[in-house]
Parts: structure tokens; C-alpha cells; sequence
């Protein structure tokens, strides 16, 4: 976007208000990782991954253990990152194109992408695998990497799972497990890492923000055989599982839940696949763990160490295994906690922060970390007191939503659930971290339900004719009534 298409839309009064050249602005380092869940071994999660170029960060910066995307899946959550908006104001609650975000209504029509934004204050972009959910579809980024072979590379075959030749199992997935290829260099993560390395070994007559979008731990589980054999199947912990987990759940939360092509916990364990399964997700953690470390090791050796921000954010988290599934696609725990590690310039680091913060508030904390004009159209709110003060006072609680009426308010202890119907779940996170307890109906908690619920946005955009999810019968029928304008 040209610095004349900022005036245009009013963000912006002139580059002059912006008192800094070249590199005496910092640049950005924006790392992005598909599907990655809290067992990084710096979230204290349920399990330990091999993690230690994103530990290493994270004593270097700013770890908020507390953070959550707004969409429990790639598309509408990085829609929200690159905009700064939610979306029940855009409409994007659903899997949507790139090149579409902005259609939906006139809101996220004035929104400005991220880089765009940057692109206006004088910032070379670049950006490299994926960023938004078709890497850069939008076009938005100077230069673009490009996509390499997206989720591959893939073997003839598929090795473990086909939902086609699994009984009760429909739709389609990428999901599948096994030791492949045979050498690191033939990953994409491997190439997307090495553009960027090249990248930081350039020189620049400005100041850039460099994104850089890793696929792994997204499905197929696929890596080389010396990271499956990083993790003995008889040494693996198995997540939380408790059978009768949803005897205590709305149904409605079954229905919105529900990703048929997926397989269960249930079905992996008569199988004796789970630790299979759970093998193959730590293998491709450790694996883009290391391609991490390879380009924040070039950073540190470069002339640009010194004034780079760099933040690393997952898009979503993941279930393997808790709650009888193996998937995102729901509004619980496991599916909306996130990693959000943030290293600024001079940063002496070691800090954690356990305020409930927000994907969407990336946005405006770059912009304010960086001493640009404000992003007026941000739905999120800027991090950069926290980042001085982790334990400052947070009076925001995290919103996450999946589907038009379906939405979490995660507060620093609890986490309430509305659905669609008016169904609830209501967890305390401190004493039931698994969400075995549902405390919604427990009349004790009528007045906590009633002041997070205050929350929750009062007016929804509805659902995008352009945003879709049509594995799981609800979104479908959602789906299929936006795009006829019902």
C-alpha cells in the first residue's frame, strides 16, 4: 500500500510525524508456527516438547502464558493477526481465502494489513512461508518467498491414517503420521528457514519487518526419522484423558466440536496408534524448533541484532487426544491457548506474564513498540505496558470465537463459554486445568457468569459469504445460508 492510500484512508496524516530514518526505527522479526499447542516446554503444559531455541527466546523476552487466538483455526485467525480485528467485527469467523478478508463488509474493507501498514512507514515487508492462511495471497508483503512445496513433501502414499478407508470417518484432512523424508533439507520448514537466514544477511537502507511462517507442527506429521527417534515411544507421557469428559457438556458444544474426517481417542487407543500420534507431533515440534533457532541464530548474527523486535506467535493450539479428539476446530482450552513470546531491543528478559491477552492484540503493539501513529481500526489492545510490567493490572479477558454466537471470555482464572443457544461451560483454569468440571449450571457462579458474559460483543457481524468450514455439518449449513444471503 503507497503512502498516498494511507492519507486516503485517514490512518495516517504524513510520514514527516514520525521522527526516525532508516535503521534508527526498529525492525521486525514476526515468526509464525501452524498448529503448535502449549507442550513448548516453556508453557508448562501437559506434556514437555524438545523446545530449546523457543525457551531460549523466551528467557530472552517476554513469555505471556496466558495468550489465545480468536479463531480456533488458521484461516479467520490469521485474518484477525494481519487486521487487528475480531471477527465478529469482520464477518471471518470461518476458513477464509486471503485474497477475500476484506470483502465481507465495511469494516474490514477500511482494515489495513499489517504489513501494509508498515509497508506506508517506510518499512521494507518481506515475508516468507506461511503467513496469512495462503502464505501471501493477499499480496500485501514488497517480496514474498514463496511457497516451496506447501505441506510437503508428501510420500506416493499416504503412510498411517485416510479417513476415506477408516470406518465412520468423512470429509478430508491432511492428517497422516510417519518418518518421512529422508533428509531435513527437503522440508519445507528447512527452505523457508534457509530464505530467511539469506535475508537477515543482506543489507537495508531502511528498516524492515521480516515474517517468516513456519508449516510444522500442522499436519501430515511428517519429518525425517532421526526426530521421531528423539522421543522412545515407551519414555512418552500421554495427555489428559478423561472417557466420560462430556457427560457434563452442552450438546450443542458436541455439534460445534464435531470434525468428522479426524480421528477419535477412542478409535487410537483399540488401534494402539495414540502414542504413535503423539510421537510424530513431538518429532515436528523439535524439528520446527530448530528451523526457529536457525533464523533467530542469524539474527543475533547480524548487524541488525541490536535493533530488531522480534516477536513468535501459533496461530491456534491443538488437541492430541484430550477430550476424545485429535484437532483444533472447538473453543476449548487446548484449541485456543497459544505461544506468544515477544524480545525487544535491550530487553534484559526473564519476564513471564499470566494476563489473558489476545493474538489480535499483536497489531497495536508492534505499531506502538515501533513509535508509529496509532492502527485506529485495532479491535486488540497493545501489550507494550505489559511488556514493562507483567504484572500490571490487565483489565481485558481474551475473546475467542468460532462461528457466528459461539465465543469464550478467558479471564487470568477462569474460562466461560457461550454457545449459539445460550449453552454454557464455565472452567477454573487454576483448579481444573483439563476442563473436567463444568461449573456453568452451579448456581454459586450465576454472579462470575454474569460479569464475564458483559464481555461478549453485543452486535455480531454476520457470517462472511466468503468464510466457510464445510467438514462439520453445523458450519455447513451456516456456511451455505451466508453465501444465499439468508
Amino acid at each position: 500500500m503507497k503512502i498516498s492510500d494511507l492519507l486516503l484512508t485517514g490512518i495516517a496524516t504524513s510520514l514527516l510525524s514520525v521522527n526516525m530514518s532508516g535503521q534508527e526505527r526498529p525492525n521486525v522479526l514476526f515468526i509464525a508456527v501452524d498448529d503448535l499447542n502449549d507442550y513448548v516446554n516453556c508453557m508448562k503444559g501437559a506434556l514437555r516438547a524438545h523446545t530449546p531455541n523457543i525457551d531460549k527466546l523466551a528467557k530472552q523476552g517476554t513469555l505471556f502464558t496466558n495468550a489465545h487466538c480468536q479463531a480456533p483455526i488458521s484461516g479467520p485467525s490469521r485474518a484477525c493477526i494481519m487486521t487487528g480485528m475480531y471477527p465478529s467485527t469482520t464477518g471471518n469467523y470461518l476458513q477464509v481465502n486471503d485474497v477475500n478478508i476484506k470483502k465481507s463488509n465495511e469494516k474490514v474493507g477500511k482494515a489495513i494489513f499489517m504489513a501494509d501498514f508498515f509497508e506506508g512507514y517506510g518499512y521494507k515487508t518481506m515475508a516468507v512461508g506461511k503467513i496469512f492462511h495462503n502464505g501471501d495471497g493477499a499480496e500485501s508483503f514488497d517480496e514474498y518467498g514463496g511457497r516451496f512445496d506447501w505441506f510437503g513433501p508428501k510420500p506416493a502414499e499416504r503412510i498411517n491414517y485416510d479417513p476415506a478407508v477408516r470406518p465412520g470417518k468423512s470429509g478430508s484432512t491432511q492428517t497422516d503420521w510417519g518418518a518421512y523424508p529422508e533428509h531435513d533439507s527437503l522440508m519445507t520448514d528447512f527452505k523457508v528457514a534457509d530464505w530467511a537466514v539469506n535475508k537477515l544477511g543482506e543489507d537495508f537502507d531502511k528498516p524492515f519487518f521480516l515474517a517468516v511462517g513456519f508449516l510444522r507442527p500442522h499436519v501430515p506429521w511428517y519429518v525425517p526419522q532421526k526426530w521421531y527417534d528423539m522421543f522412545p515411544k515407551e519414555k512418552i507421557k500421554m495427555p489428559p484423558y478423561l472417557p466420560d469428559d462430556f457427560n457434563d457438556i452442552p450438546d450443542f458444544a458436541k455439534i460445534v466440536a464435531e470434525a468428522p474426517m479426524m480421528p477419535s481417542t477412542e478409535e487410537l487407543i483399540k488401534s494402539n496408534e495414540w502414542k504413535d500420534v503423539v510421537q510424530a507431533y513431538l518429532a515436528c515440534v523439535a524439528f520446527v524448533d530448530e528451523q526457529i533457532g536457525k533464523v533467530l541464530n542469524a539474527l543475533d548474527n547480524s548487524k541488525y541484532a541490536s535493533n530488531t523486535i522480534v516477536v513468535l506467535w501459533a496461530d491456534h493450539g491443538y488437541h492430541l487426544g484430550e477430550k476424545n479428539r485429535f484437532a483444533k476446530q472447538a473453543l476449548w482450552e487446548r484449541d485456543t491457548r497459544t505461544v506468544l513470546i515477544f524480545r525487544q531491543r535491550n530487553d534484559k528478559g526473564g519476564k513471564e506474564c499470566n494476563a489473558p491477552v489476545q493474538l489480535v492484540d499483536i497489531y497495536p503493539t508492534l505499531v506502538e513498540l515501533c513509535s508509529l501513529p496509532p492502527y485506529e481500526q485495532a479491535d486488540g489492545h497493545s501489550l507494550a505496558d505489559l511488556l514493562k510490567n507483567p504484572g500490571k493490572k490487565w483489565d481485558h479477558p481474551a475473546l475467542s470465537f468460532y462461528g457466528v454466537g459461539n465465543v469464550v471470555v478467558r479471564d487470568e482464572r477462569y474460562r466461560l463459554t457461550r454457545y449459539e443457544d445460550g449453552s454454557m461451560e464455565l472452567y477454573d483454569m487454576v483448579i481444573d486445568p483439563n476442563e473436567w468440571k463444568n461449573l456453568a449450571y452451579d448456581p454459586r457462579e450465576k454472579t462470575r457468569i454474569e460479569n464475564m458474559a458483559k464481555h461478549i460483543p453485543y452486535r455480531w457481524a454476520p457470517l462472511s459469504r466468503y468464510s466457510n468450514y464445510d467438514f462439520n455439518e453445523y458450519f455447513k449449513a451456516k456456511s451455505e445460508e451466508s453465501r444465499k444471503g439468508l
